[in-house]
């Protein structure tokens, strides 16, 4: 592992230890590209007693979504008990996608993943980005003209390697008169993947804040911010909506996370 200033280590294993197992890559199948993210977020409709009532969802950028047929590559701990084939196919890939107008994220109701499992007796075991630690349109001002420290947590497509490996991406975020901007270039088959900030609070004190989405983009990607995602969700028609479902809190998984991550540059 490189060394970094304990800051950008503490913001890393918040990373990982709070959503490390919320991504999931994919590509369209049998022409092996359209290589992207694709994370879970719970949206939180309300809190009842010791649950919250969300609407969960995968989100990624919208073009990658469009593909007619494609592969999710599974890892062990996403799933219990753990699956044989590390591949789950999905036809009709681009139908089960809905496209937030006019911010390049798409969304899909996790209802259908959930069912598949229960199908063939086993169940997600994700972590999720949650509404609690998204950004609002006070975290997007909070970060000022200058460029911000951030971490894109994705999976990337190395050349030679079909493994997807999950990285956190070191880089730097800015925000000017067009939105928000990862500055610089993205590893192959990170688009679609969250986009995460340690916000200062003081001392030695900070807070995760997933800010938004990366998009396609040239020498610096466009970032979907939350809180325009938020509102574009909750604008949606009921019956493209993801149905509400109750949770509580989620045991602790056994597991051991790796933490390792990579510079973008």
């Amino acid at each position: 592992m490189p060394d970094l200033p304990n800051f950008h280590s503490a913001t890393i294993n918040a990373i990982v230890d709070h959503v490390g197992r919320a991504t999931l890559p994919f590509h369209r199948a049998h022409q092996d590209d359209r290589h992207a993210t694709a994370f879970w977020f719970n949206e939180l409709v309300e809190t009842v007693g010791d649950g919250e009532v969300v609407r969960q969802y995968l989100v990624t950028a919208g073009e990658p979504a469009r593909a007619e047929i494609a592969e999710f590559t599974l890892r062990a701990a996403l799933c219990s008990p753990q699956m044989s084939a590390q591949k789950l196919m999905m036809v009709d890939f681009a139908e089960g996608w809905t496209h937030l107008d006019g911010l390049g994220v798409a969304v899909m109701s996790t209802v259908g993943l959930h069912a598949h499992g229960e199908r063939k007796g086993w169940s997600w075991t994700t972590d999720e980005v949650t509404d609690g630690i998204t950004a609002t349109e006070e975290d997007v001002d909070g970060l000022g003209e200058g460029p911000v420290a951030a971490y894109l947590l994705g999976h990337v497509t190395d050349e030679g390697t079909t493994d997807r490996e999950q990285a956190v991406v070191v880089g730097e975020v800015v925000r000017d008169g067009s939105g928000v901007r990862w500055a610089g270039k993205l590893p192959q088959g990170c688009v679609g993947a969250p986009v995460f900030i340690g916000a200062g609070l003081g001392g030695q004190s900070f807070k995760l804040v997933c800010i938004g989405v990366a998009l396609p983009g040239g020498d610096h990607h466009p970032i979907a911010t939350f809180d325009r995602i938020r509102t574009a969700l909750r604008a949606l028609a009921p019956d493209v909506a993801a149905a509400p479902q109750t949770i509580g809190q989620k045991p602790p998984s056994g597991a051991p996370k790796r933490r390792w991550w990579r510079r973008s540059r």
